[in-house]
């Protein structure tokens, strides 16, 4: 047998949309790891459906290439701190780290989340100013950002003397000199190559592996991956499952080794100590849990999970239309759905209620549990929604404490006037505010998580959709009383039936509509939102008297506005806290948790005199 390769494993890190992953792209194409004539997509790793739409990396996903006689190992990390237990999971797996910098936009809040993680594990970064040919480009003050993001995450001296590359990753090269707008990546592999050790890891202690993602398959069944962090493997060798505190869950043998050559699974017959692989053969281990050889008793240490700070009730959909466009409609069916995604995702915590027929699912953040609800409406599934809420916890002296974040946001100076004022509305503290050129200026608050839901939509109208906001966990901190929410009411259908162009015509005056003309309503359903701030309950069905007198003139054509419609992300960020999303897999319907008037009322009436 051939001597193996020698190995680097490294990861990518960037904030969301710096260019991970079309680096990635021209890293495969100037390794050889595509032919000259294949076709391949753009973005190849951001193979999930939902990653293509949005444009960005949900999944960690590891690949491998080859380079002068070197075989890299890459993982491609997502950008966005709701998906930061996929970060933090798979910085185990590496020994190096290439930050990418966009050349303009600098240090983001989600840089700074990411590179706090590879630092704090001791790993020494590459560091890449990417998209260094924008117009708009300031390479220079952009390192002096990095290096001061460095300072204030405590990195060591060693990690402080980075290396520095200047690169396009979409036209493909790097540089040292900043000036450099052609070339190929050869210094990037080059420096890989020099800067990132070879795993440190014994090859003739007994095997030994922490399982980082988890993965599923119709014909291999349940696919761990991780890096070997000691011995060899070979196919069909015993293998039991360990949990933190080294206790056996289960034994078995690994019926399949696959290891990552491009953007396929390959199968092997053996592994060893660096190499990052996928074994198949275990029914219960799962993520975190050590995979060893039998000897084997003390378990490796898994990295902690920062814990979830948001969650979201989880329901059977109740409404009239249950049961008409999805398959996937019973409390069984959703709980072994959210139990599955619990076990891979560990930065998401599953509670049943005591009806049995809702769930509470906590996780990082509004986009992590938009994105696991829109997968499961991909997936068949009939679900009802409620309003996201923040998971209090008490400091020592007994007082309640909230999460607040890191809010940064860029905006045309015309605008930094209502954004400054929107927020200090919802309780955030500017701690920041600097020119950004090209008329723009960054404004950096601290904010409580509770006052930014629903304040999204909010902000792209108040900036006419030029705003970018970007938020980071930052700490646990004083409660900060109560933070008005949505200022205007809804308008909700009293009947149930077909929305008819007449009804929707006279409603215009009230205010925005959600529906359009032939759109099935039913009673309780959000139809639009009232210019007032109460709810107000309307007749959408209404048609027009027919009489047998001829008119004098011809009718006027009716002519609606196009009704607002809403993302899944929009409609959650929408609701209150006694309305509801219903999502299946072709509509997303806005309503009351509480359909009938009379309950709705009694239940108002309680609330209020409590």
């Amino acid at each position: 047998m051939s001597a193996p390769l020698p190995l680097r494993n490294i990861a990518i890190i960037a904030h969301v949309d710096h260019g991970k992953t079309t680096l990635v792209d021209q890293l495969f194409r100037q390794s050889g790891t595509f032919r000259d004539n294949q076709r391949v997509e753009e973005r190849a790793m951001d193979s999930n459906d939902l990653e293509k739409e949005r444009g960005i990396t949900i999944l960690a996903k590891p690949t491998s290439i080859e380079w002068n006689g070197t075989r890299i190992n890459i993982v491609d990390t997502p950008g966005h701190a709701d998906f930061g237990a996929e970060v933090e999971r798979i910085l185990s797996m590496v020994d190096g780290v290439i930050l990418l910098v966009d050349s303009a936009e600098g240090a983001m809040p989600q840089t700074k989340f990411v590179t706090g993680k590879a630092l704090g594990l001791g790993l020494r970064p590459i560091v890449v100013v990417n998209k260094i040919d924008r117009p708009d480009g300031r390479a220079a003050e952009v390192l002096d950002e990095v290096f001061d993001l460095f300072v204030n995450l405590d990195a060591n001296d060693e990690q402080l003397d980075f290396p520095v590359l200047y690169a396009s990753g979409r036209n493909g090269y790097a540089s040292e000199d900043i000036g450099a707008r052609a070339g190929t990546l050869d210094p990037l592999f080059q420096l890989i190559v020099d800067h990132v050790p070879a795993p440190a890891l014994e090859v003739e202690a007994p095997f030994s592996f922490l399982a980082t993602l988890l993965d599923r398959d119709n014909f291999m069944g349940r696919v761990l991956t991780g890096r070997v962090q000691s011995g060899v493997i070979k196919v069909n060798d015993p293998i039991r499952a360990l949990d933190g505190e080294g206790k056996v869950i289960e034994s078995g043998r690994a019926s399949k080794l696959l290891t990552f050559r491009g953007l396929d699974r390959v199968p092997v017959e053996e592994a060893r100590a660096g190499d990052i692989i996928a074994i198949a053969g275990l029914e219960k281990a799962t993520v975190s849990n050590t995979i060893a050889a039998p000897e084997v008793i003390d378990p490796i240490t898994a990295q902690p999970i920062d814990p979830p700070t948001l969650a979201m009730r989880f329901a059977v959909n109740d409404s009239p239309l249950a049961g008409r466009e999805g398959e996937k409609v019973t409390s069984r069916l959703i709980r072994d759905r959210l139990l599955r995604e619990a076990e891979s995702n560990v930065a998401i915590r599953v509670t049943e209620s005591a009806d049995k027929d809702s769930f509470e699912v906590a996780g990082r953040g509004e986009l992590q549990l938009g994105v696991l609800i829109e997968t499961m409406r991909r997936e068949g599934f009939e679900l009802g929604i409620s309003r996201p809420r923040v998971l209090f916890q008490s400091d020592e002296d007994g007082q309640r404490t909230e999460p607040y974040e890191t809010v940064v946001i860029d905006v045309d100076d015309e605008f930094s006037g209502t954004v400054v004022e929107k927020m200090q509305r919802r309780k955030a503290e500017m701690t920041d505010m600097r020119p950004s050129g090209q008329g723009k200026t960054r404004i950096t608050f601290s904010a409580p998580s509770r006052g930014l839901i629903g304040y999204h939509g909010e902000f792209l109208s108040d900036t006419r959709g030029t705003g970018i906001m970007n938020r980071l966990f930052e700490k646990y901190g004083p409660y900060k009383g109560a933070i008005e929410g949505r200022i205007n009411g809804v308008l909700i259908s009293n009947c149930a039936g077909e929305a008819v162009a007449y009804a929707l015509n006279s409603l215009e005056d009230r205010g925005v509509l959600f529906v359009k003309p032939q759109d099935k309503l039913y009673e309780g359903m959000i139809i639009g939102e009232n210019a007032k701030p109460e709810d107000l309950e309307v007749n959408p069905m209404k048609s027009k008297q027919l009489t047998n007198f001829r008119s004098s003139g011809k009718d006027d054509a009716i002519r609606l506005t196009p009704p607002r419609v809403m993302t899944l992300e929009q409609a959650i960020a929408y609701i209150d806290d006694d309305e509801m999303v219903e999502v299946t897999p072709q509509s997303i319907r806005l309503r009351k948790a509480i359909l009938d008037p009379h309950e709705r009322k009694k239940a108002s009436r309680s609330k209020e005199a409590a």
